[in-house]
């Protein structure tokens, strides 16, 4: 598997065109190639930013989150929530690299990504291509940020392993590879957080990969937090639903 990040000129909030840095760039895309892009960029696509001086963070992350906690949970002052199927703080909202803005998650990642495959593959002259917009996020117990896939199309997210047989025949009952954050993780180390100014890359030759969207009726990656393995763990506190 081959990874490769590009440059682009910077997008300056509130608005500017992703499209545009993109046709400007090096990008090249090949049939059966992964376009990776950081959701900050698609944001200020789409014109999701809000200025720092006349905005009031806190009420952004509670209009912006699904469930949120109060910052007064946390010794770090931290808001935690779960915004667009993510676990996330903030609900995502980032102040870096964005030029005096808060850059909030795009409305909807998942028609975002849909809209931007359909322009590259008439724009590049494809017919065989996935994308998916990345973020960052904190693992409980580690330090640091890890990528992982906001949204996505034209790919199963997940490999099913269930019903085929281990290496020494036993049947795997439960098991599923969760392929597009893995992906992602490995675009995002590649793409850098800081100031490297390459939100977008092109993951080529991954194994395993179906391009196609799983069906509606078939397993999905993204669980309802009650539903979730780790609900004893999360779903403490007192959560509040919040704006979305």
């Amino acid at each position: 598997m081959l990874v490769t990040s590009y440059r682009l000129r910077a997008l300056v909030p509130p608005q500017d065109s992703l499209k545009d840095a993109i046709l400007e760039s090096a990008l090249v895309l090949e049939e059966g190639d992964i376009f990776v892009v950081s959701s900050k960029v698609v944001s200020i696509g789409e014109g999701r930013c809000r200025p720092v001086d006349s905005a009031d963070k806190e009420s952004l992350v509670i209009g912006e989150a699904d469930w949120y906690l109060k910052p007064e949970v946390s010794r770090w002052r931290r808001m935690f929530t779960i915004a667009r199927g993510a676990l996330i703080g903030s609900s995502g909202i980032d102040e870096s690299n964005a030029s005096g803005h808060y850059i909030l998650f795009p409305e909807d990642p998942f028609r975002s990504a849909r809209d931007l495959r359909a322009w590259c593959m008439e724009e590049y002259g494809i017919a065989k291509l996935a994308v998916i917009i990345t973020d960052s996020t904190s693992v409980p117990l580690r330090r640091g940020a890890v990528g992982f896939a906001l949204a996505w199309d034209g790919i199963d997210p997940l490999r099913d392993y269930r019903g085929t047989k281990d290496l020494f025949g036993r049947t795997i009952e439960i098991e599923m590879a969760n392929l597009v954050d893995s992906l992602a993780a490995a675009a995002v180390f590649e793409m850098g957080e800081g100031n490297e100014q390459t939100p977008i890359a092109v993951i080529r030759d991954a194994k395993n990969v179906r391009f196609e969207n799983r069906s509606h009726d078939a397993d999905q990656l993204i669980v309802t937090p009650e539903d979730d393995l780790f609900a004893p763990l999360i779903w403490r506190g007192e959560w509040k639903r919040g704006g979305c």
